[in-house]
């Protein structure tokens, strides 16, 4: 194994580290949700600043090896894909912790009424999905996989562009409870942002693997 190939295997085992870290304040956002746990909540705020300290390692690994290297052909499309999906997952674990700032501001329990009729946790578990699943291709090298995401994410957004009907619904018959209701409209418009997030993350996958550029088309 060259120093190079050594190099990029570290890096793929700390992009991956950092992945699993994001997965995991996305699965504490949902649970601190269903529990209305501001203990976890604002555990995952303070975890923010790992995702954030993994997302300047990369950086730097990146640059390092581009500086050393002079990386080429797919060698060089991995590096350049790590550096834009860094981007991506520190972007996910700031919609994680947008989340759960929002959780702890909430003075009572989520209504699950109003979970229900908004498909919260078909979306958040979409979200979650999505997430795990873009690892998985970028970890097995299976670009069919990465494809897979696009369908995945069109579920989100055809949630999110139904919530704010259902939203306005239901804060006419619970005025009581208009601060949740768009507490959780933010959310929903977060989890949209995990599945592009997710998608740009499949494109970054394909164009590494297939040398493919799908962005914009």
């Amino acid at each position: 194994m060259t120093h190079l190939q050594s190099e990029l295997k570290l890096l793929k085992s700390d992009i991956i580290e950092m992945w699993e870290l994001v997965i995991s304040q996305l699965d504490k956002s949902l649970i601190a949700i269903e529990k209305s746990d501001k203990e976890l909540s604002r555990s995952v705020v303070a975890n923010e600043k790992r995702v954030n300290a993994y997302e300047l390692k990369i950086d730097r690994d990146c640059e390092n090896i581009f500086a050393l290297f002079n990386p080429v052909a797919v060698d060089l499309r991995f590096v350049l894909a790590t550096l834009k999906i860094n981007r991506n997952l520190e972007r996910i674990g700031d919609i994680a912790e947008g989340i759960c700032k929002l959780v702890a501001s909430e003075k009572e329990h989520f209504d699950k009424s109003l979970l229900e009729c908004t498909r919260f946790h078909v979306m958040f578990e979409a979200a979650i999905c999505i997430v795990k699943e873009v690892l998985d291709a970028f970890d097995k090298e299976d670009a069919k996989l990465a494809r897979s995401v696009f369908k995945k994410d069109e579920l989100l957004d055809e949630i999110n562009a139904e919530a704010h009907q259902f939203i306005t619904r239901y804060i006419k018959d619970h005025l009581d409870k208009t601060e949740q209701a768009l507490n959780v409209l933010s959310i929903l418009r977060r989890l949209e942002r995990v599945g592009d997030q997710g998608k740009n993350i499949a494109e970054e996958i394909i164009f590494y693997l297939e040398a493919k550029v799908l962005k914009h088309k």
